[in-house]
């Protein structure tokens, strides 16, 4: 590089840093975009279109557009976000597949969950639980891990790298017996496959496994979590039953481009905190089987790093790949 190259790139980067703040004084001055790297009607849809409604209204009424970019895991749309432009017009609802799973299963991956997106905040989580009908015969894990070592079990989850993928691979690796996993490209598919018995069981959410174990027509093995649901209180949790190691809870976050201009980015994260303290979200979430969290950018950042590392060192020792 010379020495004129050098001089217009100096001066480049402030002339672009100031580009960046015009843009954030005039934000929004188009409709935004929320990607949902899954289906719709899958749960991370439904927290998705929640959440646009709360940017719309906390925006006087702005127009907030949610896209539906399925495929891979959730990292189509994930990349999508990753390549867009960093001017708080297209922002993601991340995943603990998207952000925390994915980069461990797929050496190849078009994205860096640390480098390539602005964290914006930490939104929610669910507990998840292993469910078979009741013509399967097992009552509680024991039951269940004695039927596997008798016979091959199929086990489901709505897609690889998703919480339900990890507590699959954890399962066997705590029991030391083999299940055959099942990944659907989104859980609706697989509760259907479920329920009329082409699966034998399947990890999924409360909110989607709760009205079918309430009428019977699933039983809860076990939950996530380190205290019993008061949705579904007569489901023993996984370490009630000596399995602690199957924890994997699903989580949902914010994120922007890398590079979102810092008043943009505070702005949506002051406007997911005040949305959190809303009665109405609460009674929403809870009804749902959901914890709200709640974390900025920093807040965020550190959770992701802590999620990458617990559950790469999970990924690595118990050999998980994209295809097991």
């Amino acid at each position: 590089m010379n020495r004129r190259t050098a001089l217009a790139a100096g001066l480049a980067l402030p002339a672009l840093a100031a580009g960046r703040e015009a843009r954030a004084q005039t934000w929004p001055d188009r409709p935004i975009r929320l990607v949902v790297p899954f289906a719709a009607g899958t749960s991370t849809d439904i927290i998705g279109r929640m959440i646009a409604g709360q940017i719309s209204r906390a925006l006087n009424g702005h127009t907030v557009v949610v896209d539906n970019r399925a495929g891979a895991g959730g990292t189509i749309g994930s990349q999508f976000v990753a390549q867009s432009p960093p001017d708080g017009h297209t922002l993601l609802l991340g995943t603990i597949g998207t952000h925390a799973v994915n980069p461990h299963l797929m050496p190849g991956l078009a994205y860096n969950p640390l480098r390539d997106f602005t964290p914006l905040f930490l939104h929610s989580k669910t507990a998840l639980l292993l469910v078979v009908r009741p013509q399967l015969g097992p009552r509680d894990m024991a039951q269940f891990v004695a039927l596997a070592r008798a016979r091959p079990l199929s086990v489901g989850t709505s897609g690889t790298g998703t919480a339900g993928h990890l507590n699959h691979a954890v399962m066997s690796e705590a029991t030391g017996v083999a299940t055959t996993h099942v990944p659907y490209r989104d859980g609706a598919r697989a509760m259907t496959d479920a329920l009329n018995g082409t699966l034998d069981a399947m990890f999924y959410h409360t909110q989607f496994v709760r009205a079918q174990i309430e009428a019977g027509q699933l039983i809860g093995l076990g939950i996530t979590g380190a205290r019993r649901s008061p949705l579904l209180p007569q489901v023993p949790t996984f370490a009630e039953q000596g399995l602690p190691a199957i924890n994997a809870e699903g989580w949902w976050a914010l994120f922007g481009p890398a590079n979102l201009p810092a008043p943009i980015a505070q702005r949506l994260a002051d406007i997911f905190a005040a949305s959190l303290t809303e009665a109405e979200t609460r009674t929403t979430l809870e009804r749902n089987g959901v914890e709200a969290l709640g974390g900025g950018p920093e807040a965020l950042a550190r959770f992701m790093r802590e999620e990458l590392e617990r559950w790469g060192a999970v990924i690595r020792r118990a050999g998980i790949t994209a295809d097991s």
